[in-house]
C-alpha cells in the first residue's frame, strides 16, 4: 500500500479490498476501486502491489501524485491512479489509467460496464444530491438544486445523476462528485444506490468504447473530487467552493473577478429596435466609441461578439470592418488597461476557409451525411466540425495564434451542442462501433475534449480565459469544464415562447427581458444559488447599464455579486450614468477579491419587498451588502459576519457598529430601487 499524509487527511491507497481510504482525526471513508469488464470478465480491484510512480508539482499549491497497483488475478493490466492534492484543503481530486501489455479488451457483453467506485453508506447518514446542471425553462437558464436522498433509494435499487452527493452523519460529512457534463436528467453517469447501503458511481452511457485496447495509450477515465470534513453539510460546501475557485484548474486566470462587457446586446438592438442587421455596426468606428464608454464605466474585459472575423474556423479579422486586423483596437483597449475578448463558435469552418480545407475529413456527420452548410450570423456558410476528433488540435493552435498575435485574452464560445455525430472516422468509435455507440460516445467526450482545447490554449498562453455560453439547453453542463473555464449563464433570459407568449419573431426580439427596470435583474439573479456551491465569478451573466439611475443601481447591486457581466448600447449612456458606473465599480474593486471569497448569504426572495445579499470575507471584514426593494419603507438588518469599520454606501445608510463586530444597517427606501454598501472601501 501508499500513505500520503496532507495537512487535512491521511490517504492510503491500497488496502485489501478497498482502493482509497481517506483518514481525518474525527472519522474515515473507504471507497472501493473501480471495476471493469476486461475480455468480457469483470476487472475487479484486487492488487498485489501498489507503489507511487511519480510526484509532480502543479503549481505551487497542488500536487499530482501517480501511484501504480498491479492487478492480482492480472498482472498483465495495471490501475494508475492520479492524485491532485491541494495544501490545506480537504477535497482530493483523482482519477484511473488503466495499462496492458496491447492483448485485452474493453468489452460491453450486457451493456456499459464500468464503475468507478463504492462508497458505503452508514446506517443514519443523511444524503444530498446536487444538480449543478437542470435548466429551468422559466428562467431559460441553468440552475443549482438540492434534492434529499430518501431512504427508500437503497431498497429501491434507486439512482440519481448528481454530479455531487453530499452526506453527513450530524458530525461528519462528506462529498463524492464527478467532473463531466450534461443537461439533467440526460445522465452519462449515475449514484447506485443498493438494498447493502452502497452507493456506486457507475457509467450509464458512453463513457467508453467497446473494443478499446488496453495498450501503451491507456484509459482514461473522468476526475472525481472526495472530501470529508468535520462539520456539517454548509461547512462541506464552503470547502469545495473554495476547491472550485482556487484549486480544481491550473488555469486560474479564469477565477479572477474581472468585469465584463459584450457588444452582442447592442448588435440585437440594432436589428430588432434600430431596424438594422446585427452587423452594420460591427466596426472599428464603432469599437472604438464603445471602448471609450467602456473606460469611464471601469470595464476590466471588453469582448467583441459575433462579426469580427473573416470567416469561421480560420478566426481572421475582417479586413473590411477592421482595416488594420483589430491593431488599434488592441492598442486603444491597451492603453485603458482593458483586456480584449473575441465570439469564437468552435464547431463552425466556413466553406472555403483554410480549416475546412485541411481538416475535410474533421466534419460532423450522422448517418454518413454532413447535412447543408449553413450561415453563421450573416458571414459566409460553414460546417459543424466534430470536435472529439483530430480538429481539436487544429482549433486550439488557431486560437493559440490569435491569442499571441493580436494579444486576446478571452474567448466566448458559442453554439456547442452535446450531440449530433456518430462518425467513425473520428475519436468516438470506428466501424466495429454501432452508429448509436459512436453518438453516445461523441456526446460524452465532447466536454472532455473541450477541456483538451482550453487545457493547450492555457498551457500556450496562461493568461488566457475561456468562457462556454451555456445560454441555451443541450449543452455540456457540471463540473468538467469549470476545472478549465468558466460559463456564460444568462444573456437576455427568457423568449416569449418560454412562457407561451404569441409574438412576431420577424419583427420583435425574441427575448422578454431586455429592457431596463428590475425584471431582467430577478432572472438573473436567480441562479445565485450556485454560489453556495460554485463561486458565482464562475456564471458570468449580463446586466443592463441603461439610464436612469434607479435602474442602474439594481443592475450594479446584482452584477457585483460576482456575475459580473454587461451589455447593453454604452455611447448611449448617460454622462452621468457612465459616471455612475464608473464611481460604483472603483469601489467594488477595492474589495472584490473579498466578495468573491464568500458564498452569498441571502435573506428574503427574489422580487419580494426587501432581498439582500451578504458577502463579506469572515477573515478581512470587507465585501458588500446589496438590498433591493419593492416598496416604500426602511429596510433593517444585521449582518452574519463581522464587518470592517469603513464603508461606501450608494445611497444614505445608518451603519451601527455592534459589540460583537457585526454592523445593523438601516435604510430608508422611497420605492424600487437598490442600495450597495461596500465595507472596507473608501
Amino acid at each position: 500500500m501508499y500513505i500520503l499524509h496532507t495537512s487535512a487527511y491521511d490517504l492510503t491507497v491500497g488496502s485489501e479490498h478497498v482502493l482509497l481510504t481517506y483518514t481525518t482525526p474525527h472519522a474515515t471513508r473507504a471507497i472501493e476501486g473501480p471495476v471493469f469488464e476486461v475480455d468480457g470478465k469483470a476487472l475487479l480491484p484486487r492488487f498485489v502491489s501498489v507503489e507511487l510512480a511519480s510526484q509532480t508539482k502543479r503549481n505551487d499549491a497542488v500536487t499530482e501524485y501517480a501511484v501504480d497497483a498491479v492487478y492480482a488475478d492480472r498482472p498483465d493490466l495495471m490501475l494508475r491512479v492520479l492524485l491532485r492534492v491541494a495544501d490545506g484543503s480537504p477535497i482530493l481530486k483523482f482519477k484511473y489509467l488503466l495499462l496492458g501489455d496491447g492483448s485485452h479488451k474493453l468489452t460491453k457483453t450486457s451493456g456499459e460496464r464500468l464503475d468507478y467506485g463504492t462508497l458505503c453508506v452508514a446506517a443514519g447518514d443523511h444524503l444530498t444530491e446536487v444538480r449543478f446542471s437542470e435548466f429551468n425553462e422559466m428562467l431559460h437558464s441553468f440552475c443549482m438544486n438540492e434534492i434529499p436522498v430518501e431512504e427508500s433509494f437503497f431498497a429501491n435499487r434507486f439512482s440519481v445523476m448528481g454530479p455531487l452527493l453530499a452526506g453527513t452523519d450530524g458530525t461528519d460529512s462528506y462529498l463524492w462528485a464527478y467532473e463531466h457534463g450534461s443537461q439533467y436528467p440526460d445522465a452519462f453517469i449515475q449514484f447506485r444506490f443498493t438494498p447493502d447501503r452502497e452507493t456506486i458511481l457507475s457509467a450509464r452511457k458512453g463513457n467508453y468504447l467497446a473494443g478499446t485496447v488496453l495498450g501503451e495509450r491507456p484509459f482514461e477515465t473522468i476526475w472525481m473530487d472526495f472530501a470529508l470534513i468535520h462539520g456539517d453539510v454548509d461547512a462541506l460546501a464552503a470547502a469545495f467552493r473554495e476547491f472550485q475557485l482556487k484549486y480544481v484548474t491550473m488555469n486560474l486566470e479564469s477565477r479572477k473577478p474581472y468585469v465584463f462587457y459584450n457588444s452582442w446586446c447592442f448588435q440585437e438592438r440594432n436589428r430588432f429596435w434600430n431596424h438594422k442587421t446585427y452587423l452594420s455596426d460591427m466596426n472599428e468606428e464603432r469599437m472604438m466609441a464603445e471602448i471609450e464608454a467602456a473606460h469611464e464605466m471601469g470595464i476590466d474585459v471588453f469582448v467583441i461578439d459575433t462579426g469580427w472575423y473573416e470567416k469561421t474556423g480560420d478566426w481572421v479579422p475582417n479586413r473590411a470592418r477592421f482595416a488594420d486586423g483589430l491593431k488599434s483596437v488592441k492598442a486603444k483597449l491597451d492603453s485603458y488597461g482593458m483586456k480584449l475578448g473575441l465570439w469564437i463558435g468552435p464547431p463552425e469552418a466556413a466553406v472555403t476557409s483554410k480549416a475546412l480545407a485541411e481538416n475535410p475529413s474533421c466534419k460532423m456527420t450522422w448517418n454518413g451525411n454532413t447535412g447543408d452548410p449553413f450561415p453563421v450570423w450573416l458571414t459566409e456558410e460553414s460546417y459543424n466540425m466534430c470536435l472529439v476528433s483530430d480538429y481539436w488540435e487544429a482549433l486550439a493552435d488557431t486560437l493559440i495564434g490569435l491569442s499571441k498575435e493580436l494579444g486576446v485574452s478571452y474567448f466566448k464560445w458559442d453554439a456547442v451542442g452535446q450531440y449530433g455525430c456518430n462518425d467513425p472516422r473520428h475519436c468516438h468509435g470506428t466501424e466495429e462501433n454501432s452508429p448509436e455507440e459512436r453518438a453516445d460516445a461523441y456526446a460524452f467526450n465532447l466536454g472532455i475534449y473541450m477541456q483538451k482545447i482550453v487545457d493547450k490554449i492555457c498551457a500556450a498562453c496562461p493568461d488566457v480565459i475561456v468562457d462556454f455560453d451555456i445560454t441555451e439547453g443541450y449543452r455540456s453542463v457540471g463540473l468538467g469544464f469549470l476545472s478549465v473555464g468558466k460559463y456564460f449563464l444568462i444573456n437576455n433570459g427568457p423568449y416569449y415562447q418560454n412562457y407561451n407568449i404569441p409574438y412576431d419573431p420577424g419583427t420583435v426580439w425574441s427575448n422578454i427581458f431586455v429592457h431596463p427596470g428590475p425584471a431582467r435583474p430577478w432572472i438573473c439573479r436567480s441562479p445565485l444559488t450556485f454560489d453556495k456551491w460554485i463561486p458565482s465569478v464562475l456564471f458570468l451573466t449580463h446586466y443592463l447599464p441603461d439610464d436612469p439611475m434607479d435602474s442602474q443601481d439594481i443592475n450594479l447591486a446584482s452584477l457585483i455579486l460576482g456575475q459580473n457581466g454587461i451589455w447593453g448600447d454604452l455611447p448611449a449612456i448617460s454622462p452621468e450614468g457612465r459616471a455612475r458606473f464608473g464611481e460604483v465599480l472603483s469601489r467594488y474593486k477595492q474589495v472584490r477579491d473579498d466578495i468573491t471569497a464568500e458564498a452569498a448569504i441571502k435573506s428574503g426572495m427574489t422580487g419580494s419587498g426587501f432581498e439582500c445579499y451578504e458577502k463579506i470575507d469572515s477573515e478581512t471584514g470587507k465585501g458588500v451588502i446589496s438590498v433591493f426593494a419593492t416598496v416604500r419603507d426602511t429596510f433593517r438588518y444585521i449582518t452574519v459576519k463581522k464587518t470592517a469599520p469603513t464603508f461606501w454606501s450608494s445611497m444614505p445608510v445608518t451603519v451601527t457598529p455592534l459589540a460583537d463586530g457585526t454592523s445593523s444597517i438601516e435604510i430608508r427606501f422611497e420605492g424600487q430601487g437598490a442600495a450597495m454598501i461596500f465595507f472596507g472601501a473608501e
